[in-house]
């Protein structure tokens, strides 16, 4: 009887398994460890992405900003003004999310998270009446995300745990190319070209000048030198003029010449392109050069603007998914008309010492603000009488006055 469950027939047309080595694997291969080729041909994950001096400190300069701003729970007053609370849910971001990480450390975290891998999560902890008291990080790649064919909710495995989409709190990052709305893609991964030629570029430039490897110049000799000479007169020159002894004095031997070399246009060329894809790791991110290290366009004049724009457009967008998050998974639902969480901007909009003391003069004059919430903003106690809304420039202390005459 044959063995096989298919005719003899087909086994001689069936095509052959195909044969792939693991030094070409398929696109998927990469993608299930987080990684893209990029055409320069270097592979581009989240660790060899960081490697890169400029994503890493685009990366830092948004996470590090999320974390530095405070991040409180309000409720909304009948009047129209607002009351800060501290015994909200939402407070497990601004002060300790578990018992070994502070709420602001968390957020950094996630952030960098999904910035890095396009997700951040965090399981919420909750109690025996749901609510909830603490936030664990988990690493992105130990979390697989899938939808609800029903509800088309998101559900979240981790290892043989399966948890609803409110016990995790996801930060994304927004992937304009995917039709996944469930999942974001990092912006890295999504650039990978551009960052894989700085990869490229970085790469070339320490294989460029490891232990002297560029030459400096050119050894020419008058004869033909055997292989024993040559042999000796390179471990001569190498040991004279390369690593630790770069700069030395070498002694030639069977008159010899040295042709000293120059940086041509080629080099400048390099360098050039290395400046420009430092300018698109910025675009990627969206933040301002200067953020980068990159000082070639800073002057005095931008240098507030640089500021106020990197907060519109780099750092709101984070701030606003952040606080959609928390509102979705940290506030009870009846709760959301009236409570609501919001971050404090003011440590990333204070200007030079002239320019605020010319702010707060002007809302002094204005009746915006009384003595004491200046000395707040200018981290000072308070004074007795400062809580008056008046203008000091028009209004005089009468009774101070009538005291010191009587005196």
């Amino acid at each position: 009887m044959w063995p096989f469950t298919r005719a003899p027939h087909q086994i001689d047309t069936a095509a052959p398994a195909e044969a792939r080595s693991l030094s070409d694997p398929d696109a998927w291969l990469f993608e299930l460890f987080g990684a893209t080729s990029a055409t320069s041909g270097v592979t581009v994950s989240a660790t060899t992405a960081l490697r890169v001096p400029a994503v890493s400190a685009g990366v830092k300069a948004i996470a590090e900003a999320v974390a530095i701003l405070p991040l409180h729970a309000y409720r909304r007053q009948a009047d129209g003004s607002r009351e800060r609370i501290a015994d909200a849910p939402a407070t497990l971001l601004n002060g300790d999310a578990n018992p070994w990480t502070r709420g602001p450390q968390l957020r950094e975290l996630l952030t960098s998270d999904a910035i890095t891998f396009g997700n951040g999560f965090a399981v919420i902890v909750r109690d025996g009446e749901g609510a909830p008291r603490e936030l664990h990080r988990v690493h992105p790649q130990a979390v697989s995300v899938d939808v609800d064919p029903v509800s088309g909710e998101p559900r979240y495995r981790i290892g043989s745990r399966t948890l609803s989409f409110m016990d995790v709190l996801h930060m994304r990052a927004p992937c304009p190319t995917s039709t996944d709305a469930v999942t974001g893609k990092s912006p890295l991964l999504e650039a990978k070209d551009a960052i894989g030629l700085l990869i490229t570029l970085q790469g070339h430039a320490s294989r460029l000048f490891a232990n002297g490897g560029r030459p400096s110049g050119i050894l020419s000799f008058p004869q033909r030198l055997g292989a024993e000479v040559a042999k000796r007169i390179k471990v001569s020159w190498q040991a004279a003029t390369s690593g630790g002894n770069s700069g030395g004095t070498a002694v030639l031997e069977e008159g010899g010449s040295f042709t000293p070399l120059s940086f041509n246009s080629v080099d400048s060329q390099f360098l050039e392109i290395w400046a420009l894809s430092i300018t698109e790791v910025a675009r990627v991110l969206r933040v301002p050069p200067v953020l980068l290290m990159d000082y070639s366009r800073q002057t005095w004049a931008n240098a507030e603007t640089g500021g106020q724009q990197f907060l519109t457009y780099s750092l709101s967008p984070w701030l606003a998914r952040w606080e959609a998050e928390v509102t979705l998974k940290l506030i009870a639902p009846e709760d959301r008309t009236t409570i609501f969480v919001e971050h404090l901007t003011d440590a990333l909009l204070r200007a030079d010492f002239a320019t605020r003391a010319n702010a707060y003069g002007q809302y002094r004059s204005m009746g915006a603000m009384t003595a004491n919430e200046v000395r707040a903003g200018l981290n000072l106690p308070p004074l007795p009488g400062g809580d008056a809304l008046q203008n000091p420039y028009t209004t005089s202390n009468t009774s101070t006055t009538e005291g010191a005459t009587d005196a």
